[in-house]
């Protein structure tokens, strides 16, 4: 009897299956390079799992996304030049060489004209790549054919964003920045008194002129966008889909918005009904460790284990910062692991063990993990949130001091900058404060607490938005016109002025009239006098 049971479930759950299978859609997805690429697999695999046929479009110079997987097949367009380590090396560098300058107003405007710089080539290069397929009319007759359900993308670059439109698919983003900056900054209404802007440094809670630099640097992300940026993207537009469609539509006209946050790590600030929080999706528990590091781990006794990375992107410093961390570690009782793909440090002591790549989630899951030395990526610093990890962070560029710093705030990491690291033993004491302030595990603990605290996994939140608008052929009705407004219309200054006219008309209409009365009468009296 219990045998006939198992196999009646049996066949319901393979029918089940078979279901889903026959059931699974069509998704091609334009995926950004390096970390943002290691979160997308995650979803690909899900995607995957649930049944569903993933395209990926890559170029023949990608970096990290592999041309044969089980999860996705791959559409390579030829390119000359790509988005790669190499490319990205040489901008962490002159980055670097600028922070550890003097502090200026000097060294602000390099640092700025670097950034700039770094971001028109990367988006030149991401426009190069939407002509070169838009161009391959083959290319573009098979991806009409293939009849797709939605083209999922990381809107940090264009390209996935025209070729929805080109193929007229609903467009979901995974996403945390667009072309333009922080993804909410086009969406959503964003006050700057309170919400800071990326690269400012600062919180939500701001002086008056803390607010005057909030400011400027939104004056300064505009200017980026509006000479730099934008007008790349809007080229192509222009010359495949014609004048009349604006890059700026395209980008804010997704359906959904699968944000890479929660409020348990972002400030609280407006949001939209199309954006969906999904912060910390790629987190899991953690599994066993390999053997090698299970062991190094356990050695450690009493004293627990560090681990050390400067993720995906950042993958050396300069060679005598390198000395100064490890011979800050060589002075801690605790075991260190740490990523790094540099020369060897001659000061590195018999406590650390140097690694080219680390299971980073696998590790902060650990019961005898006791700090985190990170960069600030968001996938690092939400895993570190999730497994309740105190950090002492290291930023080098982009938005890695704004991440670390809604820790900071929270009480649950501290912060050094390049140009200090290396000074005054500022990096041992700040691991030392970490690890002997009891209130920094404390706090993380809470914020993993209240990350997990949820009626879904943010992975399976996103899986169900993701096939509603697979089943739905989009969320239009989840998605405000707003952005279709002109300025003027939006911010009712046409309104305003409107009304500012009538009341001036039925305000000095009635003294004109009587100013034109009482002239009328002296007129007339000088008539009567001759």
């Amino acid at each position: 009897m219990r045998r006939i049971k198992g196999e009646k479930k049996r066949r319901v759950q393979q029918v089940r299956a078979s279901t889903e299978i026959c059931h699974g859609g069509k998704i091609l997805i334009v995926p950004l390079e390096g970390s943002h690429w290691v979160n997308m697999d995650i979803m690909i695999k899900a995607l995957h799992s649930r049944g569903h046929s993933v395209v990926v479009v890559r170029t023949n110079k990608s970096w990290y996304i592999q041309d044969n997987s089980p999860h996705y097949r791959t559409i390579t367009v030829p390119v000359t030049e790509a988005f790669n380590h190499d490319f990205i090396n040489s901008i962490i560098k002159k980055i670097i060489d600028i922070e550890r300058g003097e502090s200026s107003l000097w060294s602000f405007a390099s640092l700025q004209a670097e950034m700039f710089t770094a971001m028109f080539n990367m988006h030149r290069i991401m426009c190069k790549f939407a002509t070169n397929m838009f161009k391959d009319k083959y290319l573009m007759n098979s991806l009409n054919e293939s009849k797709y359900d939605l083209v999922l993308t990381d809107p940090a670059w264009g390209t996935g964003i025209m070729l929805a439109h080109a193929l007229k698919l609903p467009l979901v983003y995974n996403v945390r920045w667009i072309t333009s900056g922080e993804g909410h900054m086009a969406i959503a209404p964003s006050p700057l008194s309170y919400i800071p802007l990326t690269g400012s440094g600062l919180s939500d809670k701001m002086t008056f002129i803390q607010r005057v630099k909030n400011l400027i640097f939104s004056v300064i992300w505009q200017a980026q966008d509006g000479f730099l940026i934008h007008p790349q993207y809007q080229a192509v537009c222009d010359q495949f889909f014609g004048p009349e469609v604006r890059y700026s539509d395209l980008l804010q006209g997704a359906d959904l918005w699968l944000m890479r946050v929660d409020f348990v790590f972002e400030f609280p600030r407006p949001t939209m009904p199309n954006v969906i929080y999904i912060g910390g999706f790629q987190c899991e528990p953690a599994k066993p460790l390999p053997e090698h590091l299970e062991e190094f781990v356990q050695s450690s006794g009493e004293h627990g284990v560090i681990i050390m990375s400067l993720g995906t992107f950042v993958s050396e410093l300069p060679a005598d910062i390198t000395n100064v961390i490890a011979a800050a570690f060589a002075k801690l009782p605790q075991k260190v692991i740490w990523r790094h793909k540099g020369d060897r440090p001659a000061t590195l002591g018999n406590n650390t063990l140097i690694v080219d790549w680390m299971p980073q989630n696998d590790l902060l899951g650990h019961p005898k993990m006791k700090l985190f030395v990170a960069h600030g990526g968001t996938n690092g610093v939400q895993e570190a949130m999730y497994h309740g990890v105190p950090v002492v962070g290291l930023p080098v560029f982009f938005d890695q001091y704004d991440n670390l710093l809604r820790l900071k705030e929270r009480g649950a990491a501290t912060l050094l900058t390049i140009n200090t690291v290396d000074k005054d033993n500022n990096f041992v004491e700040a691991i030392q404060e970490v690890l002997n302030e009891p209130s920094y595990r404390m706090n993380m603990q809470r914020l993993s607490r209240l990350h997990r605290d949820q009626p879904i996994t943010p992975l399976d939140n996103a899986l169900f938005w993701i096939e509603f608008v697979m089943r739905h052929k989009g969320a239009a009705h989840l998605r405000t016109e707003s952005y279709k407004m002109p300025w003027y219309s939006y911010h009712s200054v046409d309104v305003v002025l409107s009304f500012l006219a009538t009341v001036a008309v039925i305000t000095f209409l009635p003294l004109v009239f009587v100013r034109y009365v009482c002239l009328e009468k002296c007129m007339k009296r000088k008539t009567n006098k001759k």
